[in-house]
């Protein structure tokens, strides 16, 4: 017949002490409590693992901090794991993880390790923005909530005040970022599914308003005042390189000489320092820029001056890097173009003199480095126009010079170039 072991009680336990050894004093059913030499009580609970079937042991926690009768009860929820074959103490372990993994992938640190990824694919002064945006309006809500426990309603919750404001862009934007990052978490592992995948319908759309930009024939008098505003000589340049090349702003303050092919008259721009998706990044796509006399006047120009560094526009306060791309915005709008003209709509006049005097609109397109919408379209017409667009660029760049000299310039189908006074 088995010995049966005499419960302990509270004041045994609380009086049991030891001098010279440690002493273990027996609760029944696996639970036991052993009294170290130090004074420190620990509960243990001994049992037969269930699939090696070996004697282990379980540490509960010190007493006082577990009193009898919470012991006992560890012990009772230990036997319900071991009569479902479950370890306890692999069971103790997981459960410490989950909780290690839930105050580890908070919310702030996902989004840290998708910025890291992120900056791969986008320009540096992008990059900063999309940081700047996601600090000021998430992370003081979202920031310390582990992306487990975020819910659709958590997110919309804390773009609603973004919204009230009328910032319907905005929301429009964190709305894309918060997606992104949650998708980043069910890709890394960290959750099963992305809470936020809807929640952009949850706000009004933002109403598409376009960039602020002038006609054509309105070019000869921006011309003149770039040329008579109190600007630096590479912010002037930076102005007319990117309105001859019809890149986007951050594309002209980020120009690297070592993109630059003087020979063959071209700009190769590499797709990962260019706005774009992300398909034609995977590619190795490089788009190619015939450059007109102008352009080429302008990088002969810098060349003294910045040749020896990365960029053809070094910033001012640092020449190790290039240009912020909002130099040339803060300098038209200091010319009197406030809320009529931006750096990117440069690209809309360009887009509009050719369109109106009769070339390809496909090798404008390409010209502007836009991604056909049409997948079909895109498949099957993989053409650049390069040999269409070294003409098209060539009559843009005359048609900058004219309008640099007071004048617009027109085609007249092709048969030849003719200048037409204001």
């Amino acid at each position: 017949m088995a010995t049966q072991t005499q419960p302990l009680n509270n004041t045994e336990v609380k009086a049991a002490k030891t001098s010279d050894k440690d002493l273990s004093l027996y609760d029944g059913g696996g639970l036991l409590l052993l009294v170290k030499s130090t004074g420190v009580k620990t509960w243990r609970f001994r049992y037969y693992h269930p699939q090696t079937k070996k004697r282990t042991t379980l540490t509960f926690g010190n007493y006082p901090a577990i009193s009898l009768a919470e012991a006992r009860q560890l012990r009772e929820n230990a036997k319900t794991l071991l009569a479902k074959n479950i370890d306890p103490q692999n069971h103790q372990r997981e459960l410490t993880e989950a909780e290690t993994a839930i105050s580890t992938h908070t919310f702030a640190n996902v989004a840290e390790a998708w910025m890291q990824i992120k900056k791969s694919e986008i320009s540096a002064d992008y990059a900063k923005d999309v940081w700047r945006s996601i600090e000021k309006d998430l992370l003081p809500t979202l920031g310390a909530l582990p992306v487990s426990l975020i819910k659709a309603k958590t997110v919309i919750s804390t773009l609603e005040p973004v919204s009230a404001r009328g910032a319907l862009e905005t929301v429009r934007r964190l709305s894309q970022r918060v997606n992104e990052i949650m998708i980043y978490a069910v890709n890394s592992g960290l959750i099963d599914a992305n809470p936020a995948s809807g929640i952009g319908r949850a706000f009004k759309k933002p109403k598409k308003e376009h960039m602020p930009t002038i006609r054509p024939e309105e070019l000869p008098a921006f011309m003149k005042a770039v040329s008579l505003a109190s600007i630096d000589l590479t912010t002037r340049l930076v102005i007319k390189w990117q309105l001859l090349t019809l890149v986007r702003p951050a594309e002209a303050a980020e120009t690297a000489w070592e993109d630059i092919d003087i020979e063959n008259k071209e700009w190769r721009i590499p797709a990962h320092k260019m706005k774009g998706n992300q398909k034609r990044k995977a590619s190795g796509y490089v788009h190619v820029i015939p450059l007109s006399e102008p352009a080429l006047d302008i990088l002969q120009t810098l060349s003294p001056l910045s040749q020896h560094r990365e960029h053809v526009f070094p910033s001012i306060k640092n020449p190790k890097t290039p240009m912020n791309s909002q130099t040339a915005n803060a300098a038209i709008k200091r010319m009197g173009y406030q809320n009529m003209l931006v750096a990117h709509g440069m690209r809309s006049i360009a887009s509009t003199a050719m369109n109106e005097n009769g070339f390809n609109p496909d090798a404008i397109e390409a010209a502007l480095s836009h991604v056909d919408k049409d997948e079909v379209r895109r498949a099957y017409n993989r053409s650049t126009y390069l040999e269409q667009r070294r003409a098209l660029m060539s009559w843009w760049g005359e048609f900058v010079e004219a309008a640099a000299r007071g004048m617009t310039l027109a085609t007249d189908n092709y048969r030849g170039l003719r200048l037409i006074g204001e």
